[in-house]
């Protein structure tokens, strides 16, 4: 079982919903004395996104001032309850919380994804008030609400900050358009007041629970950029982890349907932060996280309800900073070994083919034979509770070391729509339990 952050710890046994609900037991996992109580309700995450420090330049380092952010998620599963996490994670200051609201979205005007449907709309409270602060470092955890949430759908969060925040905690490749305008828009139905509107960026917006019967808990997927969904459909939820969420719920639509967390951060790496420059003048940049064995006890053991761990990554170790299979393998070992003394299931995913990315040197004859050794260990290794042979779902059997065409995005390292949905439908579902 994963250990409990500080505000997943409940002192009372009954939390009291928002607008005069019954009170339901909260839990951060399963316990045994939960066994064999088909009624009993717990805590599982529906979403959640790794976040960092903001850039050294743009939006993300002036941050925000009297501006709300509109942001979309897309839940894994759904529940009668639900609670919103906040983080000031890699923030520099204190920031302030004016309010924040939760909706749905108005899936039938023609701006789908900023307009929210009014009859939905309900207020997010922090310890009873509107407001509230985030210390610096620290996270934000709403109060539980009633608030239906459906399996595989859309939630729309949006937040003022009525002071300056400094530098942004956030998270960059959305691959979802997210809205952000001028003054306190939080109960704005429409979404005209949001003029500025990235194609990226959850802004200290980190997770969503959900209040689930007899819930399994979650499978957290922590990889890089092939994780997080970059050569898919943006606003379309086409990242592989979406897609494995949608077949677990083809697969079980019930109760009984653990939830998926990507913890996914483009450009992440195993050995070395975000802002160490790369090969083929790879500039380097703080959204790329820190290196990954740094990320377990934030992005992976602290998520609620954990059960499973995918571990993906590596390719970034070798195309940026020409690592050797022995420095890759170490930290894929070392983060197998964490997360298994927590009493997780351990699953790791061999290194995809990437020739023809990128400039010159950025793909070699000697950095695909780095790759080949690394997926020649994790075939051969018992260390592991399983193992995703993502290399032979994409490669091209014509030339291994390259994407087969028809998953290929067309920057011969990130799968396309159709690759996504490859990898998410080899996963095997009894390594998942199912």
């Amino acid at each position: 079982m994963s250990t409990p952050k500080r505000w997943h710890v409940v002192a009372a046994a009954a939390v009291l919903l928002v607008a005069g609900a019954p009170a339901v037991v909260a839990s951060a996992g399963p316990s045994e004395a939960g066994a064999g109580r088909p009624d009993r309700f717990d805590w599982a995450g529906s979403w959640a996104t790794a976040v960092t420090r903001g850039n050294s330049v743009g939006l993300t380092n002036t941050g925000l001032n009297n501006q709300s952010v509109r942001m979309v998620v897309h839940v894994s599963v759904g529940g009668p309850a639900l609670r919103v996490r906040l983080s000031n994670l890699y923030g520099e200051q204190a920031v302030a919380v004016g309010r924040a609201t939760v909706a749905r979205p108005d899936t039938a005007t023609p701006d789908d994804l900023s307009d929210i449907d009014p009859a939905s709309l309900r207020p997010l409270t922090f310890s009873g008030v509107a407001s509230a602060t985030m210390n610096r470092g620290a996270e934000l955890l709403s109060d539980p609400l009633t608030f239906p949430v459906a399996d595989d759908s859309d939630l729309v969060v949006t937040v003022h900050f009525p002071t300056p925040t400094g530098p942004t905690t956030f998270h960059g490749q959305s691959q979802q358009a997210n809205f952000i305008g001028a003054g306190d828009l939080t109960g704005a139905a429409e979404g005209t007041g949001f003029t500025t509107r990235p194609t990226c960026c959850w802004f200290f917006l980190s997770g969503i629970d959900v209040h689930r019967k007899a819930t399994p808990g979650a499978l957290v997927v922590l990889s890089d950029s092939i994780g997080d969904g970059n050569g898919s459909t943006v606003n379309a939820n086409r990242r592989w982890p979406d897609l494995l969420s949608d077949r677990l719920l083809a697969a079980r639509p019930d109760a009984r349907t653990p939830g998926v967390l990507n913890l996914s951060l483009a450009g992440n790496r195993l050995n070395h932060e975000g802002t160490e420059p790369g090969d083929g003048n790879y500039p380097g940049y703080y959204q790329l996280g820190p290196n990954a064995a740094a990320r377990l006890n934030e992005d992976v053991f602290a998520q609620t309800g954990v059960r499973t761990v995918v571990t993906h990554l590596g390719i970034n170790d070798i195309w940026m900073s020409n690592d050797s299979p022995e420095a890759i393998i170490a930290t894929l070992r070392q983060i197998n070994q964490q997360v298994q003394q927590r009493g997780l299931t351990s699953l790791v995913a061999t290194l995809t083919p990437y020739e023809g990315h990128g400039a010159p040197g950025v793909w070699t004859a000697q950095k695909e034979a780095t790759r080949q050794a690394v997926n020649t260990y994790l075939r051969g290794s018992r260390e592991f509770d399983g193992l995703l042979d993502f290399d032979r779902v994409l490669r091209d059997p014509a030339r291994p070391s390259a994407l087969l065409p028809a998953y290929d995005s067309g920057d011969h390292i990130h799968p396309n729509d159709a690759g996504n949905q490859a990898l998410a439908d080899a996963v095997p579902l009894r390594l998942l339990g199912l």
